[in-house]
């Protein structure tokens, strides 16, 4: 199944190179964040928050999909799409820049704190690395090459990490953070022109920019919405409450957005392209995206419930007894995550047949139940009222979503639907051997609750995973 040239065995050899890459990636961050949490103050977490939030605002803004562009183009790989894809994304990099540059004095004062300036300068370094990518190195995801693409997104991100390690030991404080993650984009670059060397030409056509923006232009205002619905949250707790509580909840929160980065990447990186071959067969797309969609709710909902069970003993373990004050929103993150991971496999399929504004629709709805809730929903909660909030605009979000897809593909929502109904019974068995560790006080300490929690997850999966693959197979 993982040889030959066959649609399905590109995407399985792809999964397994992006998943080699991306486990590798986060086991890193989570080693980082592990080590850092235990040599900076939870403070410094809060800050660094506030500069990527801020940052994103105008990334947000800016940008236009070209990378998505390229790779849904049938004519993307020629050289003269390649061109003209770079020079836009790097005068979209300049512009960033120059723009955080000039609003950092703003954000500053805004939150009263004179180093957020110096700090947005420097770590948004990396938008200008970013638009300065190999312009050949789209080729990576257009042809499927993902042991290349591995190497560049993944292993940049390593050398990021492990100079930010490094360098927490030297400097220990929040610069560590802001050096760190600006050298992730530069050892990006670097790659890049490494494996997929050329410069862009200075000649380009103007009717493949033409064509890149047509695509592109459906999904402008899509990454603001998307910025409205996953940052907001930092904005509004950054104002009311501490750098340290945010520091903490932020923490908390990426505990579970590590894994689920590993997902959407994968997701992102492999289904889109298979999608885009397929991209008019609606069979084909509805029973990829059933039969993705499937393995994803068994293997994620079980998941949610060790983390709802688990989620002091596993903050203890990873970032020390302090932080234990983000249990609750890490367990309301981990129902965000799960429905945001299913959203993202409908989100590919709307990208790969040129229908992105479908997805920018659904977007917008969670942006405004964003910002209806997050007000209310921070000062009444405290911060775990922040992913109470996203918990809301994610449902609706994902909701929207599947309609959507009925509508464009006929997708069977019953059908769809009965793949919740094997996880549910799974997650049923495991929280409720949860509550019969919890009566009967065998959780005597964090590593025997975490230990527990894992082992009833790996029984159910165990129990269930066979005869679900069994079922799929008689079907």
């Amino acid at each position: 199944m993982l040889f030959g040239e066959a649609l399905r065995a590109k995407a399985m050899r792809g999964g397994v190179w992006l998943g080699g890459g991306s486990v590798a990636e986060q086991a890193s961050r989570f080693a980082r964040n592990m080590i850092l949490t235990r040599i900076l103050a939870p403070s410094a977490f809060g800050a660094m928050a506030i500069v990527m939030s801020s940052s994103a605002i105008v990334g947000a803004l800016t940008e236009v999909g070209l990378k998505q562009a390229l790779i849904q183009n049938p004519r993307g790989g020629e050289k003269e799409y390649l061109d003209a894809g770079w020079w836009m994304g790097m005068g979209r990099a300049l512009f960033t820049y120059l723009i955080i540059f000039a609003m950092a004095p703003l954000v500053g004062h805004f939150y009263g704190s004179v180093d957020l300036s110096a700090l947005l300068r420097v770590t948004l370094l990396g938008t200008l690395f970013d638009g300065a990518m190999s312009p050949r190195s789209t080729l990576a995801q257009k042809d499927m090459r993902f042991a290349r693409w591995m190497v560049i997104s993944n292993g940049g991100a390593i050398c990021g990490v492990i100079l930010t390690v490094v360098l927490s030991f030297v400097i220990r404080d929040v610069w560590a953070l802001a050096i760190g993650f600006g050298s992730e984009n530069a050892f990006r670059c670097i790659l890049s022109y490494i494996l997929y060397p050329g410069l862009p030409s200075l000649k380009w056509k103007s009717q493949a920019a033409r064509e890149l923006y047509g695509f592109s232009k459906q999904a402008f205002g899509l990454s603001l919405l998307n910025l409205i619905f996953s940052r907001t949250d930092i904005f509004v707790l950054g104002k009311l409450y501490s750098t340290t509580q945010l520091g903490l909840y932020s923490m908390g929160v990426a505990l579970v957005m590590t894994p689920s980065s590993f997902v959407t990447q994968m997701l992102g990186q492999t289904l889109f392209p298979a999608f885009s071959h397929v991209q008019g067969d609606k069979v084909r797309l509805n029973r990829i995206l059933i039969e993705v969609s499937s393995w994803l709710i068994l293997l994620g909902l079980p998941c949610v419930a060790v983390i709802f069970l688990c989620g002091y003993s596993l903050l203890s373990i990873a970032y020390g007894a302090r932080y234990v004050a983000a249990a609750a929103p890490l367990a309301i993150a981990a129902a965000v995550v799960f429905l945001n991971i299913l959203n993202a496999a409908i989100t590919c399929v709307f990208t790969a047949v040129g229908r992105p504004g479908l997805h920018r629709r659904a977007v917008a709805a969670s942006a405004v139940v964003m910002v209806i809730s997050i007000f209310p929903a921070c000062k009444l909660l405290g911060i775990a009222g922040g992913q109470v909030a996203a918990l809301l605009a994610i449902i609706v979000s994902y909701l929207i979503q599947v309609f959507r897809m009925r509508d464009l593909t006929g997708l069977d929502l019953l059908r769809y639907g009965r793949a919740f109904v094997p996880a549910t019974l799974v997650t049923a068995g495991i929280l409720a051997a949860g509550y019969g560790v919890h009566v009967l006080g065998l959780a005597t300490s964090p590593a025997v609750t975490l230990s527990l929690g894992a082992a009833a997850c790996m029984i159910a999966y165990a129990l269930c995973v066979p005869a679900f693959m069994k079922a799929r197979h008689a079907a």
